[in-house]
Parts: C-alpha cells; structure tokens; sequence
C-alpha cells in the first residue's frame, strides 16, 4: 500500500467536504482543486493548488474545460509499478495523483425539474468529471477514485487504519463503484435526449437503455413463497406510484404496488373527478362525475362484492365527503390520490389498516413508455 500524497478533488455536491479535505490536510496530503471547490477549501484556511496553477492552462469555455489535460490524466493513468511510465510522466513534469474525489454535475435532478429548458440540461453534461473518475478507475490499483460523498468516513477510516495509505480491497471497491456512476449517468443522458429526439421525430428508437434504483425489498411476490424487490426508474419523471409518498398504513405488498398503479392510471385519463376501484389488477367499477364523492360512489355501486378489500383511485384532492364515503364502504386497502385535505386525512387515519398513498397533482404529466415484459424482451 502506497501513501496518499497528492488528492485532486473537483465537486458539484459539496456536503460532507469540509470533514474530508480537513482530515486529508492532517494526513499531510497536497490538493489539487478547481473553481468553487478550490474556494471553498481556501475559506476552510487550507492550502489548496488550482488546477490551473499546475497544468499551467487556465479554465475556459464558461468553465467546459478545467481537467481535460496530459498533466491531469497523466497523473492519473500512469502505471507507478512500471518504469517506462516514470520516466515519461518525470519528462514531461507530470505529477502523479493519488487520489481523485469527484461528483458529477446533477444532470438527472435538473432535468426532473418541471418546464427544464433544454439548454441547461446540456450544460448540466459533466464531461471533465466522468473522464477523471474513469481514468482513475482503470488505474484503482494505483488511485483512489470517489464518486460518493457517503464515502468519505471510510476513506477517512482507512487512511487512519493504514497511516495513509488506502486498502486494496477498497481500492478495487471505489473502482467498481465509478464505472456504476458512470454507466448511470450515461444512461440518464442518453435517454433524455433521445426523448427530446423522439419528440422532434415521434417514432420508437432504435435502442434505449434502463437504468433502475431500488425504492425497497418487499415481504414475498405474487404469492408467498416467492421473493420481490421494487425499483423506480431514476431517469424518468412521471407521477405514479414509483414516486408515491404512503401516508398512512403498513407496507405496501407487490399485489398492492401492481393495483395502486393500475388504480391510477384509469383516473389519469379523466379530465372530470373520476375513480376506479381495483381488484388484482382488475376493474371492479370505474366512473367520473360532478364531484368526487359521486365518482367514488358510481366506481363502488358497479360491483360492491367483488370490492371487498379492493384499491381506489382518484384524480383529485381527497375531500371529507369522499374520505366519509370510503371509511363507511367496508374494507379497502389502499386509495391512492394526488392529495388529501387535512380533516379528509383524519378520517381515513381512524381506519389502522387502510394504506393511504399521495402521488402530488396529476396536472403536466409527462408521458412514459407503457412497457410489458416477456422473456428475453419488452
């Protein structure tokens, strides 16, 4: 294990930096730093080196170009254990960096953000980032690559344990992680701009890739015996159940994830209150009127047997007259809606095991692909 001695740290999510660079600078490790990071640990009374003291380049291009330079990824992707590589990064005043600390632009926030103009997407594309995570990562037996600020107390652990130095375990560890980050990130941009040109030319791609994060692990599957997980889907912003908040109640099986959404997304197409009732993935009733409470009634009145221990939809705030009307129907497990009023919410509390699921206003929905799944394909 080689001590750390040179870091270079550049990033946009700042939380948990100060600890970090605070116990890097009592380990005697030199920073390298760029912009807003490179102020930030000067105002800590740290000494910091700017990139571009280094490599003798100035930041350009509005801040585009501050990395993408021989001295940095030199540093990084020269290979210390062969001589060759020494003696190449020694003539051409090269230093080599132990350690990269980097987060990305936040490109998948600003473009979950309603009425996101398509210019600032683009300049929300880390380019010098991902590039230094990368060069990092090919070479993780030689240095130590960060893309998670969660990270930084087993960095710190570490250094301490090993007076220094970083664990080859974690070394290859961090490595792994970056080309996680890095894939994802890809795929998030890949997949809003095809959208954009999809938009444009309003056909099917060619390709399309998925990326998943995981909302949590769920008791059994369709029946018990069987094991189930649910993921949302990171790149795409829609209201739906993957972005639901439960308010009320225990949690959620597979079985009610399934009819929570199909609950919604009946409702979704109506412009008037409406309201569905579900049973395993089926409609017992569906109905829309004047107001909610009817809506509800007319979706029950359809089949009031088979809604024993069913899911309801609606597509407008929960009123006290639909929350009366649901709490005195029998028993229901879940209602989904975009909200609840206050007194409403009070008195579908009373009911223990009633779930109640918020998924926020219904208005400006974008469009998602409606995939079905068979084997070995969508």
């Amino acid at each position: 294990m080689r001590k750390i001695k040179r870091a270079l740290i550049s990033v946009s999510d700042k939380s948990g930096l100060e600890e970090l660079v605070k116990g890097l600078n009592e380990l005697g490790v030199e920073i390298l730093s760029t912009g807003g990071t490179a102020k930030l640990i000067q105002d800590l009374g740290i000494t910091v080196r700017p990139v571009s003291d280094y490599t003798g380049f100035p930041e350009m291009l509005d801040g585009r170009v501050k990395t993408l330079h021989p001295k940095i990824h030199g540093g990084l992707l020269s290979l210390r254990d062969k001589k060759d590589h020494m003696e190449q990064v020694k003539k051409h005043g090269i230093e080599l960096i132990d350690m990269v600390v980097v987060n990305l632009y936040p490109f998948e926030k600003t473009v979950a953000k309603q009425g996101v103009k398509f210019e600032e997407a683009i300049e929300n594309i880390d380019i010098g980032g991902p590039s230094m995570l990368r060069s990092a990562a090919k070479n993780f037996k030689d240095v130590v690559v960060v893309c998670n600020a969660e990270r930084y107390k087993d960095i710190l652990d570490d250094l301490k344990k090993n007076k220094g130095a970083i664990s080859d375990e974690l070394h290859f560890k961090l490595g792994v992680e970056v080309f996680e980050k890095t894939y994802k990130y890809d795929a998030a941009i890949y997949n809003y701009l095809k959208g954009q040109l999809e938009a444009q030319e309003e056909r099917f791609p060619d390709n399309f890739n998925l990326s998943f994060e995981k909302v949590q692990d769920l008791r059994y599957g369709e029946n018990p015996g069987q094991n189930a997980c649910f993921y949302r889907d990171k790149n795409v912003n829609v209201v739906g159940i993957s972005n639901a908040k439960q308010l009320h109640g225990k949690e959620l099986s597979f079985n009610n994830i399934l009819d929570l959404d199909a609950a919604l997304e009946i409702v979704k197409e109506f412009e008037e209150p409406a309201a569905s009732v579900i049973k395993h993935t089926n409609p017992c009733g569906a109905a829309q009127a004047k107001d909610l409470k009817k809506a509800y009634v007319d979706a029950l009145d359809c089949d009031r047997t088979s809604a024993f221990g069913s899911i309801v939809g609606l597509n407008r705030s929960v009123d006290t007259d639909t929350a009366e009307a649901i709490a005195s129907a029998g028993f229901t497990e879940c209602v989904i809606a975009p909200s609840y009023e206050k007194a409403a919410l009070g008195i579908l509390k009373q009911k223990k095991n009633l779930r109640l699921i918020e998924v926020g206003a219904l208005k400006g929905i974008e469009k998602d692909y409606d995939l079905k799944k068979v084997v070995g394909g969508v």
